[in-house]
């Protein structure tokens, strides 16, 4: 071998070597998610999977799992339980688990309805015209409903009998039609569920039900936002920051772009009207989370005061055994920076 060949040989060698020492270290491997919905597919389910198709979770590092749920308390069951990781959830039925169980209960980091959207609803030719009359009926609702969990705090507040009334639970997708039917006197729903249910029925929401809002029945709660455990929340601090991160970019990307979200929820869902659930999506940013208080603090934060007298509420209505700390129930340290968590809604 001549001179000039042992050279180019040993220089191949040492690149060898040297490529090998300086080869770029496996990039990490991202952090599983597991994450519950609170229902089946909606329209204001939409972020959640335009944060996972278009890459804003895996942009955070994130492999993030969605399933359906059965129910907004349904949801602090299935996080507490170790099942899921994350979810969307009833912030009220995280006071009740801090109140019975603190240190396992979940913590919300982003509060998504800043109204709550729980509401009682009747035939306006039915058999109850005031919140008094539905004792001795019927009052349908899934067994993991939040507004079934708040009926016994908003019967209190009215001078109702809870005992008196017979709880029916059904599939999720049979209620309205229990209520059509008479095979039920009252539903109690999110107000975003029934109100587009009865328009796919061809019903008339203002013209054949009445609306009894909790929050004009003297409720004024908070309701659903992300939750997580307590392990996350201890063990991955910077994954959550990421998944806030995350389906906060994704929902002012569904109201900038919302034909374009329910066109992927059908991808998702092949039996989604697009046409209703971007109606629901829509109804639901204009009616609980775009509000005189989000417009001060921004989406996703909440008022401390406001919190501390629901949480009160909660507590007094079900006798619970000690009062939760603000702290135990809502976490605002995950939350991007307020410019970035202000939403408007579409012109159509």
């Amino acid at each position: 071998m001549t001179l000039y060949a042992k050279i180019v040989a040993a220089g191949l060698t040492l690149l060898s070597i040297g490529g090998f020492a300086i080869a770029p270290v496996q990039a990490q491997e991202p952090t599983k998610i597991r994450f519950t919905l609170d229902w089946k597919i909606q329209g204001p389910h939409a972020w959640y999977y335009v944060a996972k198709e278009k890459g804003y979770f895996k942009a955070e590092g994130l492999d993030v799992t969605v399933d359906q749920g059965e129910g907004s308390a349904a949801a602090i069951t299935r996080v507490m339980s170790g099942t899921y990781d994350a979810g969307f959830g009833d912030i009220n039925a995280v006071v009740q688990n801090a109140a019975d169980r603190p240190g396992e209960q979940p913590v919300m980091v982003y509060l998504v309805y800043n109204g709550a959207p729980n509401v009682l609803i009747v035939k306006v030719d039915g058999p109850i015209k005031t919140l008094k009359d539905v004792e001795g009926k019927i009052v349908s609702a899934p067994a993991g409903s939040a507004t079934l969990r708040l009926f016994v705090p908003l019967a209190k507040k009215n001078g109702v009998d809870a005992t008196k009334v017979k709880i029916l639970n059904a599939a999720p997708n049979l209620i309205e039609q229990l209520l059509v039917q008479g095979q039920a006197d009252a539903i109690a729903q999110f107000s975003n569920t029934s109100y587009m249910n009865f328009l796919a029925m061809k019903l008339n929401p203002e013209k054949d039900f009445r609306w009894f809002f909790y929050t004009d029945n003297g409720l004024d709660l908070y309701s659903n936002g992300v939750i997580v455990s307590q392990k996350l929340l201890k063990e991955k601090p910077e994954a959550v920051r990421g998944l806030v991160k995350a389906i906060n970019r994704a929902i002012v990307d569904v109201l900038a772009n919302p034909d374009e979200a329910m066109k992927l929820l059908k991808t998702i869902e092949p039996l989604t009207n697009e046409d209703i659930e971007k109606q629901r999506m829509l109804y639901t940013a204009k009616n609980l989370m775009v509000t005189p208080e989000t417009t001060k603090i921004g989406l996703g934060d909440l008022d401390d005061k406001r919190l501390a007298a629901s949480i009160t509420t909660v507590v007094e209505a079900y006798g619970l055994k000690r009062t939760p700390d603000v702290g135990e129930v809502f976490n605002r340290n995950f939350l991007p920076p307020r410019a970035d968590r202000e939403i408007k809604m579409p012109a159509n």
